[in-house]
């Protein structure tokens, strides 16, 4: 791990560690894009649990999804009952978060204060991945003590990639 990691990183770990969850860990070249993070792991892009940070009329809110599927912005709108809704700035990433850069942001939006809501077909996979704080740390986790943990909403909200 580099000096620039963030801590979310190590709050992250803690947080599995103290509720006894069992996960596994990878440091690994940089990576930027779901397919890149996918190939470093081994996994198949389905399993990959991406972290999208978006703004809902005034509020911020946490959205998972399959990496192999791409955000339906129609269905979260419906499901908040909000008119207005767009990704968040990379500012907004960074503020929000405490230092972190789209595509490192860890699928708890819990560790920032934001209400999660999770693609129910991410349950398709007994394990997820995803990028845990840095480019460069990746976790492993089952699927079901992700949920049993983090207790996002469960809805539809995302869309095969065209």
């Amino acid at each position: 791990m580099s000096e620039t990691t963030p801590p979310v990183f190590n709050r992250l770990l803690e947080t599995l560690r103290s509720a006894g969850i069992d996960f596994t860990q990878m440091h690994h070249a940089p990576v930027y894009t779901s397919a890149e993070a996918a190939a470093v792991r081994g996994t198949t892009l389905h399993s990959g649990a991406k972290a999208l940070m978006l703004k809902a009329e005034e509020d911020f809110v946490m959205v998972v999804l399959p990496a192999d599927m791409a955000l339906d912005s129609s269905a979260v709108r419906r499901l908040l009952g909000v008119k207005r809704m767009r990704f968040a700035t990379k500012e907004e990433v960074f503020k929000l978060t405490g230092g972190l850069t789209p595509g490192s942001i860890p699928p708890f939006g819990s560790l920032f204060g934001l209400p999660t809501i999770s693609d129910e077909r991410l349950a398709e996979n007994e394990r997820i991945n995803f990028n845990a704080g840095s480019h460069s740390d990746s976790v492993q986790m089952a699927y079901n003590d992700y949920i049993a943990h983090e207790k996002p909403r469960l809805a539809r909200v995302a869309t095969l990639q065209r």
